[in-house]
Protein backbone atom coordinates (compact mmCIF):
# COMPACT_ATOMS: atom_id res chain seq x y z
CA UNK A 1 0.00 0.00 0.00
CA UNK A 2 1.15 3.65 -0.57
CA UNK A 3 0.04 7.09 0.52
CA UNK A 4 0.64 10.84 -0.62
CA UNK A 5 2.88 12.98 1.91
CA UNK A 6 3.94 16.25 1.84
CA UNK A 7 7.32 16.90 1.18
CA UNK A 8 9.14 20.16 2.54
CA UNK A 9 11.94 21.10 0.79
CA UNK A 10 14.54 23.93 2.46
CA UNK A 11 17.47 26.11 1.08
CA UNK A 12 20.25 23.83 -0.93
CA UNK A 13 17.77 21.39 -1.22
CA UNK A 14 14.54 23.51 -2.51
CA UNK A 15 17.22 25.39 -4.82
CA UNK A 16 17.87 22.14 -6.73
CA UNK A 17 14.74 20.98 -6.78
CA UNK A 18 12.90 23.80 -7.59
CA UNK A 19 10.34 23.80 -5.76
CA UNK A 20 9.57 24.13 -1.98
CA UNK A 21 6.62 21.63 -1.70
CA UNK A 22 5.81 18.70 -3.20
CA UNK A 23 3.18 15.36 -2.73
CA UNK A 24 4.86 12.77 -3.05
CA UNK A 25 3.52 8.97 -3.23
CA UNK A 26 5.56 6.62 -1.29
CA UNK A 27 5.20 2.85 0.17
CA UNK A 28 3.56 3.02 3.42
CA UNK A 29 5.93 1.55 5.38
CA UNK A 30 9.63 1.77 4.28
CA UNK A 31 13.09 1.71 5.80
CA UNK A 32 14.45 5.40 6.28
CA UNK A 33 17.30 5.13 4.11
CA UNK A 34 15.32 3.97 0.91
CA UNK A 35 13.21 6.49 1.91
CA UNK A 36 16.20 9.30 1.82
CA UNK A 37 17.36 7.37 -1.90
CA UNK A 38 13.78 7.79 -2.92
CA UNK A 39 13.44 11.70 -2.17
CA UNK A 40 16.96 12.17 -3.39
CA UNK A 41 16.07 10.43 -7.00
CA UNK A 42 12.28 12.32 -7.10
CA UNK A 43 14.52 15.68 -6.23
CA UNK A 44 17.66 15.38 -8.46
CA UNK A 45 19.47 16.05 -4.39
CA UNK A 46 22.70 13.55 -5.27
CA UNK A 47 25.00 16.03 -5.14
CA UNK A 48 24.15 16.67 -1.66
CA UNK A 49 22.70 13.11 -0.11
CA UNK A 50 25.06 12.62 2.00
CA UNK A 51 24.64 15.71 4.24
CA UNK A 52 21.04 15.50 4.18
CA UNK A 53 19.20 15.08 7.17
CA UNK A 54 15.17 14.22 7.34
CA UNK A 55 12.31 15.14 9.81
CA UNK A 56 8.99 13.11 9.86
CA UNK A 57 6.17 15.43 11.25
CA UNK A 58 8.83 17.81 12.55
CA UNK A 59 10.77 14.90 14.60
CA UNK A 60 14.10 14.28 12.85
CA UNK A 61 14.22 10.71 11.58
CA UNK A 62 17.94 9.85 13.42
CA UNK A 63 18.13 6.22 12.06
CA UNK A 64 18.23 5.29 8.69
CA UNK A 65 18.31 1.78 9.38
CA UNK A 66 14.69 2.41 10.86
CA UNK A 67 11.46 1.02 9.38
CA UNK A 68 9.09 3.96 8.90
CA UNK A 69 5.28 3.70 9.10
CA UNK A 70 3.81 6.85 6.71
CA UNK A 71 0.25 7.95 6.98
CA UNK A 72 -1.78 9.94 4.43
CA UNK A 73 -1.14 13.88 4.90
CA UNK A 74 2.38 12.90 6.90
CA UNK A 75 5.49 15.65 6.74
CA UNK A 76 8.64 15.11 5.12
CA UNK A 77 11.52 17.68 5.79
CA UNK A 78 14.51 17.36 3.65
CA UNK A 79 17.01 19.97 5.59
CA UNK A 80 19.89 20.06 3.64
CA UNK A 81 23.57 21.23 5.10
CA UNK A 82 23.16 24.35 7.02
CA UNK A 83 26.26 26.79 7.93
CA UNK A 84 26.73 28.92 10.35
CA UNK A 85 29.12 31.24 12.48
Amino acid sequence: MSVDVHVLLFAKCRELAKTSTATFNVPSEIVASELLQKLVEKFDLTSIRDNIILALNEVYIENLNDRIVLKKGDEIAIIPPISGG
